[in-house]
């Protein structure tokens, strides 16, 4: 399941703030293409969040994974930030 496999390979331990940010925002988006378009997209970020929060509290970037899927189920989407190189 790519959801599984999405938040293994964010689950990297403590990694530099921006860092975390960065891969967060990648893993969410991988996730995200991965929805069927007829899925209902509360539901599946409802049972994401359930599968993430536990290695988010040894993971930042699964944190911010987390802190994603909660945000975009009680606020308006809104583009992410670009992170300029």
């Amino acid at each position: 399941m790519l959801l599984k496999r999405t938040i293994a390979q964010l689950d990297l331990g403590t990694l530099s703030p921006e860092r975390a940010r960065e891969m967060g925002e990648l893993g969410y988006l991988q996730w995200l293409g991965a929805l069927p378009a007829s899925s209902n997209y509360l539901h599946e970020a409802m049972y994401a969040y359930t599968l993430a929060a536990p290695a988010a509290r040894r993971s930042n970037a699964v944190a911010v994974f987390c802190d994603l899927l909660i945000a975009t189920t009680t606020t308006p989407v809104e583009p992410l930030a670009m992170m300029m190189a």
